[in-house]
């Protein structure tokens, strides 16, 4: 175990576990009902992103879905011509005041 920061993760990483346990015990509260907020602020964020719509959390950062489109590719074993669909994928940008943050604690 890696203690980072204020919660201790295997690989340096927080799961959404992590988080829930990391806000009750910084907030006080019951784990049950830190869990019920951290699960609706995740949905919320979900639905916002799926109606194709931005997030951005001032200091943190900027949720959006990218659209890119089809092309022509090749199967890297076979050779093959292989056409890829046109996909939508979420993008995050790191926000300024934290990637400051981050560059200052590196």
């Amino acid at each position: 175990m890696v203690k980072t920061g204020d919660f201790t993760c295997r690989e340096r990483f927080m799961t959404k576990s992590e988080l829930i346990v990391l806000l009750a015990e910084k907030k006080n509260m019951n784990v049950s009902t830190a869990e019920v907020i951290i699960h609706e602020i995740f949905a919320s964020m979900t639905e916002t992103l799926i109606n194709g719509d931005r997030i951005e959390i001032r200091g943190f950062g900027s949720f959006e879905i990218r659209e890119y489109e089809g092309y022509s590719g090749r199967n890297p074993k076979t050779g093959i011509e292989v056409t890829v669909a046109p996909k939508k994928c979420p993008h995050f940008k790191v926000g300024r005041e934290l990637r400051e943050r981050i560059l200052a604690g590196a």
